[in-house]
């Protein structure tokens, strides 16, 4: 059962902000209160509907009395009771705790894991369903830094995806991948296993992370391709350490600049990251069944490329369409992990 009073302090917050934005004005604060609002709205018209379901059920309650009207109050009853469960679950659904960075762009780093060539070649193909996720998903993609293998594979790439809720839905691909298949290198037909890994993070605001000059190391070098292809004559290549933490970012494109802006944007992304990964420990204890971890020494799912088969291990979600899924038909797993991890969090407020 939703507490009444709680369904009711947030209606009243609701319309406080309302006559503060009424009001008018345009400093921080109001830039505060219209997101605050922005959030709320949703939860308010959804607290509505629940209340005004309730209040039919009591006015079809109190119809039944009257012998004129019983038989189509019944009716009405019914229909109501049905419906009622469904809009309980939707507004438990907005009560959860938003977490602040779902809304924000995103930074997915892929990189090779055991398996040598072949693993290199499942990260370019992991590459390659992101790209058509966010194709499929109406976002932007920009690879902002790579380290290519001489067959087409990467060792490391970094990119990163700019549109609606990207972290939200991207969020639950962090950790390790595994990849069963007969490599293109293999001559004897075997099928081999091998992994990647993929870590995803909210994109940083400058607001979010400040880093004195004097964290900083930064170096420029000369940079080069795979195979000595794109070979740079110039030292352009910019790597930034992170003297706390050891943390070290290169970036190695034509331009210098960018290349510290790149690297820049990594670092603030990571040390980000790093501040949520230490709130998620402190909840750990409690949290511990949630798929939304972000532990990325995880294996988290399994590519089986001779029947064509998908398993994400952490749901036990088992697809046939792993030709599909690598095109970036990826939303029956994304909203299957969505779903999972509402439910955890749904469990933990009824505890």
């Amino acid at each position: 059962m939703i507490p009444i009073e709680k369904l009711q302090q947030i209606t009243e917050r609701f319309g406080y902000l309302e006559a503060r934005l009424a009001e008018g004005g345009g400093d921080a604060d109001f830039a505060a209160l219209s997101r605050e609002y922005a959030e709320l709205k949703p939860v308010v018209d959804q607290i509505a509907a629940y209340k005004g379901l309730i209040r039919d059920i009591k006015a079809a309650d109190a119809m039944l009395a009257d012998p004129e009207m019983r038989g189509l109050a019944a009716e009405e009853l019914a229909v109501l009771n049905d419906a009622l469960p469904e809009a309980e679950h939707a507004l438990q659904l907005t009560l959860l705790p938003k977490d602040a960075a779902d809304k924000r762009p995103a930074i997915i780093e892929i990189r090779a894991g055991t398996g040598g060539d072949e693993a290199a070649l499942f990260a370019a193909d992991l590459l390659r369903m992101y790209q058509r996720l966010a194709e499929r998903s109406g976002w932007g993609m920009e690879i902002i830094s790579e380290t290519a293998t001489e067959l087409g594979g990467y060792k490391e790439v970094i990119a990163n995806v700019t549109g609606d809720n990207v972290f939200a839905r991207l969020k639950f691909e962090s950790g390790v991948h595994r990849v069963q298949r007969v490599p293109t290198t293999e001559s004897g037909g075997r099928v081999h296993t091998s992994a990647a890994t993929v870590a995803v993070l909210p994109e940083a605001e400058d607001v979010d992370i400040d880093i004195p000059a004097s964290d900083i190391r930064i170096d420029t070098m000369r940079a080069s391709g795979a195979g000595g292809q794109h070979v740079n004559t110039t030292d352009s290549a910019v790597r930034i350490t992170h003297i706390p933490t050891g943390i070290m970012v290169v970036s190695s494109e034509k331009s210098q600049h960018r290349n510290r802006e790149i690297a820049m944007q990594v670092l603030r992304t990571r040390l980000y990251d790093l501040e949520r990964q230490k709130a998620d420990d402190e909840r750990a204890a409690t949290r511990k069944g949630q798929v939304g971890s972000g532990d990325r020494s995880e294996r988290i799912r399994t590519y089986n490329f001779p029947q064509g088969r998908l398993t994400d291990h952490r749901i036990n979600l088992t697809l046939y369409k792993l030709d599909q899924v690598m095109q970036g038909d990826l939303d029956e797993v994304i909203d299957a992990l969505i779903a999972d991890d509402q439910a955890s969090r749904l469990a933990e407020m009824a505890l």
